[in-house]
């Protein structure tokens, strides 16, 4: 059967289940979007932005699990994705990003809406492609899908002509991928694997450092097992967060810069670090040369280019996670158990240490002075959703303190983004999520900054009746600038002050047709929050929180776990 190019590319979209596309259409899409007009299968979520447009679906994929899906058209609306993509790549977020561009006979001249959308994105997508035959767009379509949501996941992007969605083929579907040169690998060394298993077994102050490549790939209940059979406390990554159950007596909470004071201290002093599914990055190792420097160390990573990358590892096993921990389990269950409950009760001077730690130093806050406390507000919103929201996030300190004081009890229920740290990330990803589990309360805990660089999403979620909650913690700063800025720049409050009134967060709401609530005190935060939550609208809550409150702890750039600043 003859088709055309835009018919393909709807065909395959189909072939691979998806549902939902977010986008925005122009010129050189134009054929692509006519074909979608008349078809009931897939809806699409037109968004104000092409950068809303891929937040939206990585939020969809993080929460789905499936390859999110953004169609844009060349020039200006390609580009445009770009911080989107690179946000998926550095999270490792399987996306297929299509783009138009000019007909293939104008490429390379100028021409209306022309950009290399191809070499822009080389360094910030698993893979990308540019489509110059028509008969090549099935197969392409097919491989970068795969790509996207195999081995280490990530964004692919295809560059799709405009005459090329013109042109007609006779259209077969393509049954099986083969592509000789990426062979992912998926099952550990089994002499890794048994090194790794005497290790454990071997060490006195163990400690599992989850990542999250766990969530990933669905590692999360052979984690919990490995880490109850053995008693190993577990401190996760900002994206691991939900790998482990956050209300567990074994959880540490998160490590790193703003980690908690138990789970710094416990990586620190530990003996043996088993690092799944993580990546060491700054941000969690602070000081590389005092990380964890008593410590063998096990990198259990599908993504070989990470192991030793940036911390020196013992026992390196390549291949996906749950495999991995599915197989040291099975090597466990050879082990006599009279070894493992020697193993267990060799640990409770070990546990007892990090109870103390924990004791000594918690989370804490006091609820006092003029201003609303925004642990509170993270603390209260936990308790009126029982935990079971799924929370995004955008960046700097209403990031930290959703990460500390939101319990996450399972995985895909906390979107952020980690490695780039992308402002405005957090509103259209929470669309995205609420179109992939519309049954789900969906938050977003953002800051007066960052809400408005995306802030035009508000019409999407209004358009398609997408009840997202965004609860803004307005300082009037860039927040964690301003931190930074106190701490380390003798208060020099450098063009990070932004004001309290500019906007009327809910005046702005209203004139979107969402609703708007303002919280100026602690005495209204629950009584407002149950408000907002009840709204079967998009929500924006205006929260006035103290110029001046810091998130702690912090580890100083380039100072070891141990140097936290507590106060």
């Amino acid at each position: 059967m003859r088709k055309t190019g835009a018919e393909i590319v709807v065909e395959v979209l189909k072939e691979e289940g998806v549902k939902h596309i977010f986008g925005y259409p122009g010129g050189a899409v134009l054929n692509i979007f006519d074909v979608l007009y008349d078809e009931r299968d897939i809806e699409v979520i037109l968004t104000r932005h092409e950068q809303g447009a891929v937040h939206a679906a990585d939020g969809y994929a993080r929460v789905s699990g499936k390859v999110g899906v953004c169609l844009v058209t060349s020039g200006p609306g390609a580009t445009n994705t770009v911080t989107g993509i690179t946000t998926a790549y550095m999270d490792s977020v399987p996306l297929v990003v299509l783009t138009g561009q000019v007909p293939v006979h104008l490429i390379g001249n100028d021409a209306f809406q022309e950009a290399d959308i191809v070499g822009i994105t080389r360094p910030c997508t698993k893979h990308n492609y540019l489509v110059k035959d028509v008969k090549d767009l099935a197969r392409i379509l097919k491989e970068a899908f795969y790509l996207a949501r195999t081995g280490r996941p990530g964004p692919v992007l295809v560059d799709i002509p405009k005459d090329v969605t013109a042109a007609t083929t006779t259209y077969r579907p393509i049954e099986k991928v083969d592509l000789p040169g990426y062979k992912p690998k998926l099952k550990g060394h089994p002499l890794q694997i048994r090194r790794a298993v005497k290790a454990i077994l071997s060490s006195k102050r163990p400690v599992l450092y989850v990542g999250g490549g766990v969530v990933i790939s669905g590692a999360h209940q052979e984690l919990f097992e490995l880490a109850t059979r053995l008693n190993i406390p577990v401190t996760t990554t900002l994206m691991g967060l939900g790998a482990f159950p956050g209300d567990h007596p074994l959880f540490l909470g998160m490590l790193g810069m703003h980690g908690t004071y138990r789970a710094n201290m416990a990586v620190t002093e530990c003996d043996l670090l088993i690092a799944v599914g993580a990546r060491f990055d700054d941000r969690v190792t602070g000081k590389v040369e005092e990380f964890a420097p008593y410590a063998k160390i096990i990198h259990i990573d599908i993504d070989p280019t990470s192991i030793s990358k940036n911390i020196k590892v013992d026992i390196p096993i390549v291949g996906d996670a749950r495999l991995i921990l599915k197989d040291m389990l099975s090597e466990l269950s050879k082990v006599d158990e009279k070894e493992i409950e020697r193993f267990r009760e060799s640990l409770k001077d070990w546990l007892s240490q990090i109870e103390e730690w924990g004791r000594e130093k918690r989370l804490s806050y006091k609820l006092e002075g003029p201003y609303v406390k925004p642990q509170y507000v993270v603390e209260t919103l936990y308790k009126l959703t029982n935990g079971e929201a799924i929370i995004s996030t955008d960046v700097g300190q209403n990031q930290m303190w959703a990460a500390q004081y939101y319990i996450f009890k399972k995985p895909r229920s906390f979107l952020t983004s980690g490695g780039l740290g992308t402002m405005g990330y957090g509103f259209p990803a929470g669309i995205g999520a609420k179109v992939a589990a519309p049954e789900r309360e969906v938050v977003v805990i953002s800051g007066d900054g960052s809400i408005q660089m995306n802030i035009q999403e508000l019409a999407t979620a209004v358009s398609y009746k997408l009840p997202v909650k965004v609860i803004i913690l307005n300082n009037g700063f860039l927040g964690m600038v301003r931190q930074w800025q106190e701490l380390f720049y003798n208060k020099r409050y450098s063009y990070s002050h932004l004001g309290w009134d500019i906007p009327d967060f809910v005046k702005l709401a209203e004139a979107y047709n969402a609703a708007g609530y303002r919280i100026d005190s602690n005495e209204e935060v629950e009584e407002v929050l149950k408000k907002a939550l009840r709204e079967n609208r998009p929500t924006l809550v205006d929260v006035r929180i103290n110029p001046e409150e810091n998130v702690y702890p912090m580890v100083p750039a380039g100072a070891p776990l141990r140097e936290m600043i507590l106060v």
